[in-house]
């Protein structure tokens, strides 16, 4: 009798110990520093709506990753370096992070030596190159760079241009890292494929009137703008160009778009907008822009596509892969096993919505894949060609 009260009495206690670890099993925490308030705050406003959503419907849905919740850390940087420095030292000393987001380009470089002092798996939300520049332990990026964005323009521009002369370009940017990461890109593949950059324009963020910097494109001969600016500058771009009747086409990266900008376009977009969007849209009709539309339903941040939403939905979902790869493989979620795993990702499938992610010891890149699309007054998406990689595979102009 004492015996089999014995094994009632350890097998209970197994039960209750079991029971307590389930209740008490440790949060992901993940950091994420991002513009909330300071310049092109709409664009990190709903990264971090993306992100925050996406990371509810892990938890609310899929019951977390192996039964551990993801918790988000947002910290506002204010488009600030200092404000995003402090905010990463807080997530790896204070927070004791799993992994972390960070934003701008000049936010991410600075905050690099941090990240690799304290071994925390990182994804920049600005594509700028510069962020894969040895040594680049840690850092991720989630889909092509920048520089991606240059050479598939360039392609476009070869693609659609009309006669025997090379392509006129001009670069219309910010004369910050985030402008600038589109200089030396398209410089050099402009050598390589008979392409004539005529005019590069610089001028601070916090210009409201283009004027000047557009009559220099015009006298310089540009045929084509290709900018590097946040989308209220794009506005204020296209106002400046009617001001002088200067009517060229104008492409820009994946940023060039916001809730906002919709709204102060009307009747200044037109059709003269075309940029690179490396992601799935709503025409696409793919698993993944399904998983899009049911955040929309379900927790009513938007209703309808928008590319910065679609970024924060991205990093939140190449973070869980990472988490569940972590698991699968380990046994554990940790910087380290997160690390691990993710530079074993080898064509992850997100359902279409961002090209299949490669990361390897030597290249957290992600994917090198473009397609040029034209963005409508109306706030839509129209594709112009086929997703390619520029210099290696052939554009197909859609109708």
């Amino acid at each position: 009798m004492r015996r089999l009260n014995r094994i009632i009495l350890l097998a209970a206690a197994a039960f209750v110990l079991a029971w307590t670890n389930a209740g008490m099993a440790k949060n992901i925490k993940v950091g994420s520093a991002i513009n909330m308030t300071g310049p092109a705050s709409t664009w990190g406003q709903f990264h971090a709506k993306g992100q925050r959503d996406y990371f509810q419907y892990v938890n609310e849905v899929k019951g977390g990753v192996a039964g551990q919740k993801i918790e988000m850390i947002l910290v506002d940087t204010a488009y600030k370096v200092p404000e995003a420095v402090a905010a990463v030292r807080k997530f790896a000393v204070q927070d004791e992070v799993d992994m972390i987001a960070t934003w701008s380009a000049g936010e991410g470089l600075a905050a690099k030596p941090i990240i690799q002092q304290y071994k925390i798996p990182t994804i920049n939300y600005s594509t700028s190159w510069e962020i894969l520049e040895p040594p680049f332990e840690y850092m991720y990026l989630p889909f092509g760079s920048y520089r991606l964005d240059c050479e598939a323009v360039l392609d476009y521009i070869l693609a659609i241009h009309k006669g025997k002369e090379p392509p006129k370009v001009g670069l219309l940017t910010y004369n910050n890292a985030y402008g600038r990461s589109i200089h030396k890109p398209s410089q050099d593949y402009a050598a390589k494929n008979n392409i004539n950059i005529v005019a590069i324009e610089e001028f601070p963020t916090k210009t409201v009137d283009l004027t000047t910097e557009l009559l220099r494109l015009q006298k310089s001969g540009a045929e084509y703008i290709f900018m590097q600016i946040l989308p209220a500058a794009i506005i204020s771009a296209f106002r400046s160009a009617d001001r002088i009747g200067y009517d060229p086409p104008f492409l820009g990266t994946w940023t060039s778009t916001d809730p906002d900008f919709f709204k102060m376009g009307q009747g200044l977009i037109r059709d003269r907008l075309r940029i690179q969007f490396p992601g799935g849209l709503p025409a696409d009709k793919n698993p993944g822009m399904k998983v899009m539309q049911e955040l929309w339903t379900r927790y009513k941040t938007v209703d309808t596509f928008d590319a910065s939403y679609w970024e924060g939905v991205v990093v939140g979902m190449i973070m869980e892969r990472a988490m569940i790869r972590a698991q699968e493989k380990f046994k554990e979620v940790n910087r380290e096993t997160i690390n691990r795993a993710m530079e074993s990702f080898r064509e992850e499938d997100f359902g279409g919505l961002v090209p299949a992610v490669t990361y390897t010891p030597t290249d957290h890149g992600a994917s090198f894949k473009a397609r040029i699309v034209q963005v409508k007054e109306d706030g839509s998406y129209i594709p112009l060609t086929n997703f390619y990689v520029p210099g290696k595979e052939k554009i197909s102009l859609q109708k």
